[in-house]
């Protein structure tokens, strides 16, 4: 059964549900590899919550369990596994679930070393990668009966068009296609994608979940069926989350909410001084009115807040962008995002390298856009730190 909604901030301080003779109101980090066996006639060793056999650390781990207890709370969804990295989450999914004949459907807007994943194995597996445009319409146009597998990040990287994941409910049929939704950029603040019919959400903990730029990871959330068909592929390809990187996500998950509400006021603050900015283009930002997905974020947002990340192309060449960007002093020139400090990416040379080139025209991804996600500093020194560099 779906765990019941929580108010999310109290999930994340205490939704691990660790219990230990000493009182520990923190979970330890659990560094052992293996586990006595409590029946050594029967091999049998003391079992995890979630009935799995605590006894090898490539299989299961308490840390990272406790940290999997919390995300499936924030997710509200039954179960949840971590892994050492988001790709190693989305991967596992993939090499899970398609099977040769497979059709998946995915937007052509995606960090596209999704993309790069799926063209490797499209051939090597026999499955068919359809690409569309990254809307709800075209998505549930290009699905038929063939279609296995859609998968969208509710927010796109890097010009945050977002995907009405309402309309997918009322146009798909998600009880026969298995849809897996990216909830990196969006969080379980903003959206709660499982409330819409996603069987799966994916998150790149290495980004707000984290939130402190200091430890790579993944999570997938969802039912617990298909957690445990999933904890096989993993236990066999052995891409479990390390315990230390465990806790250290779990450390900043109790902050989630208020960082995540301070990145967001940050970033709207910042994306309205870049659209009067004269040498400033345009500016992909949600949370600003005239955005054409202002509306739709409204609607599916949880709260007023849209995001710490946002797009702009700068007026000029790539030579003037790059101008720009070594410039830069508090923002730092870094490919990520969720993080303390702010960073500011070119997409055509980081996330978005493997998206096809006409793509990457089309969906406006040029050589003078920048991807810049929000940090904590104080909102006033990144405008000031902006403003030199486009001066």
């Amino acid at each position: 059964m779906i765990q019941a909604l929580a108010r999310l901030s109290t999930d994340a301080v205490h939704g691990h549900d660790h219990a230990d003779a000493y009182g520990s109101h923190i979970p330890p980090i659990y560094l052992s590899v293996i586990y006595e066996y409590i029946d050594y006639e029967q091999g049998l060793a003391v079992f995890t919550d979630r009935g799995k056999m605590l006894r090898y650390g490539r299989e299961e781990n308490p840390t990272t369990r406790a940290l999997e207890r919390v995300v499936a709370k924030l997710e509200n969804s039954e179960d949840a596994l971590a892994f050492n990295s988001g790709m190693a989450a989305i991967s596992t999914v993939l090499l899970w679930y398609l099977k040769p004949g497979s059709k998946i459907v995915i937007p052509m807007e995606v960090y596209s070393t999704t993309l790069h994943v799926l063209t490797v194995l499209a051939p090597r597996l026999g499955i068919r990668v359809e690409k569309v445009w990254p809307s709800a319409e075209a998505i549930a146009e290009a699905v038929n009966s063939e279609t296995a597998m859609v998968f969208l990040e509710v927010m796109t990287n890097p010009t945050n068009k977002v995907i009405d994941l309402s309309y997918l409910a009322k146009h798909i049929d998600l009880e026969k296609v298995t849809l897996v939704a990216d909830n990196t950029f969006t969080t379980p603040v903003l959206l709660k994608p499982i409330k819409y019919g996603a069987k799966l959400v994916v998150h790149s903990a290495t980004k707000y979940l984290g939130g402190h730029n200091d430890v790579v990871g993944g999570v997938v959330a969802g039912r617990k069926s298909i957690m445990d068909e999933l904890w096989e592929w993993r236990r066999m390809l052995g891409g479990i989350l390390q315990p230390f990187e465990a806790y250290l996500v779990m450390r900043g998950v109790k902050t989630l909410e208020v960082r995540f509400e301070k990145q967001s006021t940050s970033a709207k603050a910042v994306a309205e001084f870049l659209a009067e900015h004269p040498r400033v283009e345009d500016v992909m930002y949600p949370g600003l009115s005239k955005s054409p997905y202002h509306d739709v974020a409204k609607k599916l947002f949880e709260k007023p807040l849209f995001g710490g990340v946002l797009s702009f192309r700068i007026r000029g060449s790539y030579e003037d962008t790059l101008r720009f960007m070594k410039k830069l002093k508090v923002i730092k020139r870094c490919p990520s995002l969720g993080g303390t400090e702010s960073m500011a990416v070119l997409p055509v040379k980081a996330g978005a390298m493997f998206i096809e080139p006409e793509h990457r025209v089309k969906l406006g991804i040029t050589e003078n856009l920048v991807r810049l996600a929000i940090g904590l500093e104080d909102v006033n020194d990144i405008v000031e730190d902006l403003a030199q560099a486009l001066s």
